[in-house]
């Protein structure tokens, strides 16, 4: 069983997601917030595996009550930060402090309930031209992940790379005629190294080293 917390602000948001989610055979809501800040009592006392977080609330935003997760907790859930715009450079700032994922508001219920499974499995919710056009907004940041980029080698440089295009190990695999079982070590490689639990914080690093850059295409 899938164990979800919900923070929005808006009650009619958090109602419909409770719903779409509790009528699921896999997973339940396990506890509700409509705002950041209470948010580390919430996850402390139901244990969820994930959280549905609104980006933006009126007291403590999404991004800080993240970092928090992050920062005081030895195990936190993984976070699915919500948006309403895309283009949204809270989303950034959101992933970069150790969200999962995002998901829009507008998505399909059938897309939400898969991506809270694919976050669950601790698979990426990456949106490679997303990403592309967040990235080129936003500045480098030398955080430790980013610095760490440097120590990666030519053939992890080369995963982390396609890992930003959204491609899966079996496909990095095909890409660089390597086994899968390689890509795999090549992956928890390049987590260690970067000192970051999933493969968004990684592609997050690899921007903001300067590794990929947003304007090119591959």
């Amino acid at each position: 069983m899938i164990r979800i917390n919900l923070v929005d602000d808006e009650t009619l948001i958090r109602a419909g997601l409770a719903a779409l989610i509790n009528a699921e055979g896999d997973m339940e809501v396990t506890g509700q917030a409509n705002d950041g800040a209470d948010v580390p009592d919430l996850v402390r006392r139901t244990q969820p595996d994930l959280v549905l977080m609104d980006v933006r609330m009126p007291h403590l935003d999404g991004i800080q009550a993240t970092r928090t997760l992050h920062t005081t907790l030895t195990r936190p859930p993984r976070v699915i930060v919500v948006t309403t715009f895309d283009n949204d450079d809270y989303v950034w700032d959101a992933l970069r402090a150790g969200a999962t994922g995002f998901l829009l508001k507008r998505t399909p219920p059938e897309d939400i309930l898969a991506a809270i499974r694919i976050a669950h499995r601790g698979e990426t919710l990456l949106f490679p031209t997303a990403l592309r056009h967040l990235a080129a907004t936003q500045p480098h940041a030398p955080t430790p992940a980013a610095q760490a980029v440097a120590t990666l080698t030519e053939r992890e440089s080369q995963t982390l790379t396609l890992m930003a295009q959204g491609l899966t190990n079996a496909e990095i695999a095909d890409h660089m005629i390597l086994g899968v079982q390689t890509i795999k070590t090549h992956v928890s490689h390049i987590l260690t190294k970067l000192g970051v639990r999933d493969r968004t914080q990684a592609v997050i690093a690899a921007y903001d080293s300067g590794l990929i850059r947003p304007g090119t295409h591959h």
